[in-house]
């Protein structure tokens, strides 16, 4: 026992000659600090002055050095944002010696007048002399703007500016830009910085502004007149740190694809706003983000973040949660449960509920109402089961991941608006309303995450639009696919709703957007707008939310197109014919671009020789010959090149002039290759079949029909 007791105090003993040691070793280290500020401030010399000196004229103090913010990546490490160095041009008329700074000041004058060109030589000349001799003022840009790196290296070389470091007086004071490549593609995503603190404000760059923006250095500056603040010596006392960069899952490809298809059918459609998200099913890795707002000039800008912030009744894509809530509850075969639903209208508590279809539907099976997209079936298939137990359905909407955000890795999401029975709003209407998509809020990013969680067979996966977080090539943070760990729902429930989703596609509402290439499964929504308080009849929010291909999901994708205009008729301006074609045409680029999910073609060749035709990018084809070996490529061949083959030893290849015609020759082409060329030139592509180009709809050469519509037949 004693032995224990001396042991603890010979522990304690240690610890206490620890602290001293350490408490001593500090307080050295201070001293030593404290010293050296005042070897700095007292002894050490600037032009012949000590650092208190200045400090005593009032023009010398510490100021924040900028750090460089990091730069923002696509999916596939192209430059998303980033910032690039500007100068302004700056000359201290009164540090050179007298005899070089007039030996001087005329070369310096007409290379001013070169290059800047913002006054005469004798403005120029005049005033570099009137501030060497004025006793209040010094300091003068010889620019009012900034100008880039490559023109400074040039002025590096001028007099005044080539012995900067021998006391020539010349002078650069560095600011940041934010740079963005791509821009206007995806701005609203990417977001933007402000132009006066150089801090995020939207979208990615707000999300990530501490990591992005870095450390500020430390360094003396000189105050000179106008506020300007001249850097003082070569060495910064304090280094600013470069932000981290942020690779985000964005893929411009898919983007580009995603905005001129919603901005050709905003245009055609005379719509107020648009988005269009496209989503990775298994990761939850957004690839594209579109956001486009009509303006006032009736161009299309991104101006506001629909997929984040846009919260409305989302109307029948709505009707997924619904119809599975119901067959989770009764198990029902929905092919065998039927409703009759009149001639399209019935009364229910004085309240009037309407089909789309003039005349109505008749009697529909479960499935068909939801592939017909009946509100009257929904409405009675709810009056059935679910008005006696209000709280069961509810509880089958949280189930399902829709009362809560998202959680995605940027700011700005709205939180979802579902309504439950303690509610102020609650009444006797809100379950019926509430089964189609009314009397709530969603933003178009919850819904398709609902949509995703069915497309990944019933696993709620979140939305993410950051993978990586890097300091130069270093992984500093790695975001991961959050995936949870139960299905929403049974797989009966699953294997039911799928087949009902490819339905609606298949011989359903959006029956237009059947394709022979791969399936399409999906939803329409068409919800009358709320104005003053009213749902009104011809202002319509429309939307169409799915995945594909649907026997093997690899994409999902939800299309808005909010308030379309000049149709003739009603019916024109729903879902059906507004927002599925938008999604078919993002679902039909991404299917030629992505081979990894088209079908495998049966090898039809024989064993004889036979002649082989191709084109694409010569960068491309030089990697394929030299994989097959076969002959090499001519050194001059232009971006594009045509091949044919017979033999490895019989290949031919020819340029191919792509931009000097107004309809190129696409033969041989793969549909990627085509599409690129093809919208660069105003053009609205169609195809048919699959493979490489085979036939065009319009001839290579001039375009004397004037036609901007192109059909093109792959084999």
């Amino acid at each position: 026992m004693k032995s224990d007791t001396d042991s603890g105090q010979n522990n304690k003993k240690a610890l206490i000659y620890r602290a001293r040691i350490v408490a001593l070793f500090l307080f050295v280290f201070a001293i030593m600090v404290f010293g050296k500020l005042i070897q700095v401030q007292y002894y050490a010399k600037f032009k012949g002055k000590t650092w208190a000196e200045y400090a005593e004229k009032n023009d010398l103090k510490l100021d924040t050095i900028p750090a460089m913010r990091g730069s923002i990546f696509s999916s596939d490490g192209s430059l998303l944002a980033t910032s690039l160095p500007y100068y302004y041009v700056g000359f201290d008329t009164k540090v050179a010696d007298s005899t070089y700074f007039y030996d001087n000041v005329d070369q310096l004058a007409r290379l001013l007048v070169k290059n800047f060109g913002e006054n005469t030589f004798d403005g120029y000349k005049d005033k570099l002399i009137r501030y060497r001799k004025s006793k209040s003022k010094r300091y003068l840009r010889l620019k009012n703007k900034e100008i880039g790196y490559l023109e400074r290296e040039k002025v590096k070389e001028w007099p005044f500016f080539a012995r900067a470091k021998k006391g020539g007086g010349g002078k650069f004071e560095m600011i940041y830009k934010r740079y963005k490549p791509f821009s206007p593609m995806a701005d609203r995503t990417i977001g933007g910085t402000d132009p006066k603190s150089g801090r995020g404000y939207i979208g990615i760059e707000a999300s990530f502004d501490k990591k992005l923006e870095g450390k500020d250095g430390i360094n003396w500056v000189e105050l000179v007149e106008g506020g300007i603040k001249i850097p003082v010596g070569d060495n910064l006392n304090i280094q600013p740190e470069t932000g981290k960069d942020i690779y985000t899952t964005l893929d411009m490809t898919f983007q580009d694809m995603a905005e001129i298809a919603l901005r050709r059918k905003l245009t055609e459609a005379q719509a107020d706003f648009g988005c269009v998200i496209v989503m990775e099913v298994a990761t939850g890795e957004i690839r594209a983000m579109a956001n486009l707002t009509k303006r006032p000039d009736d161009k299309y800008e991104e101006v506001f973040n629909y997929a984040l912030a846009g919260s409305t009744d989302p109307g029948s894509t709505f009707k997924l949660p619904t119809m599975m809530a119901l067959l989770e509850e009764t198990k029902m075969d929905p092919n065998k449960v039927t409703v009759n639903t009149g001639t399209g209208s019935i009364r229910f508590r004085g309240l009037s509920i309407n089909d789309s279809k003039r005349g109505g539907h008749g009697i529909l099976t479960a499935a068909q109402v939801f592939e017909k997209s009946s509100n009257i079936g929904v409405h009675l298939l709810m009056q059935r089961y679910f008005f006696s137990k209000p709280d069961k359905y509810l509880g089958y909407l949280k189930q399902f991941h829709l009362t809560e955000p998202t959680g995605i890795h940027m700011k700005g999401e709205n939180p979802p608006y579902i309504k439950n029975r303690s509610s102020k709003q609650w009444n006797n209407y809100s379950l019926t309303f509430m089964s189609y998509g009314y009397e709530m809020r969603m933003t178009p990013l919850q819904t398709l995450a609902m949509y995703n969680a069915v497309a990944n067979d019933g696993y709620w996966v979140r939305p993410m639009v950051v993978r990586e977080i890097r300091s130069a090539e270093k992984v500093e943070d790695k975001i991961l696919p959050y995936v949870s760990e139960k299905p929403i729902c049974s797989p009966e429930t699953l294997r039911k709703i799928k087949i009902m989703l490819e339905g609606v596609v298949e011989h359903g509402s959006a029956k237009n957007i059947k394709t022979d290439l791969y399936r399409i499964a999906g939803k329409t929504g068409t919800a009358q707008k709320l104005i003053n308080g009213v749902h009104t009849a011809g202002k319509y929010y429309t939307s169409f939310a799915g995945y594909f291909p649907a026997n093997k999901p690899k994409y999902s994708c939800i299309v808005i197109i909010d308030t379309p205009r000049g149709a003739k008729e009603n019916y024109l301006l729903y879902a059906g014919s507004v927002a599925a074609p938008v999604f078919k045409e993002v679902a039909d680029r991404i299917y030629a671009h992505d081979v990894s999910i088209q079908k495998t073609q049966k090898d039809t060749t024989s064993g004889e020789d036979k002649l082989v035709k191709w084109a694409g990018r010569t960068s491309d084809l030089k990697v394929i010959g030299e994989e097959l070996k076969l002959a090499p490529l001519p050194e001059n061949a232009q971006e594009y090149t045509a091949g044919s083959v017979i033999a490895r030893n019989k290949t031919k290849w020819k340029s191919r002039t792509i931009e000097s015609k107004d309809i190129p020759d696409l033969q041989g082409m793969p549909m990627r290759d085509a599409l690129y060329i093809l919208e660069n030139k105003g053009f609205r592509v169609t195809f048919k079949g699959s493979g490489k180009v085979v036939g065009q709809s319009l001839p290579p050469g001039s375009n004397k029909s004037g036609l901007k519509t192109i059909l093109l037949t792959l084999q």
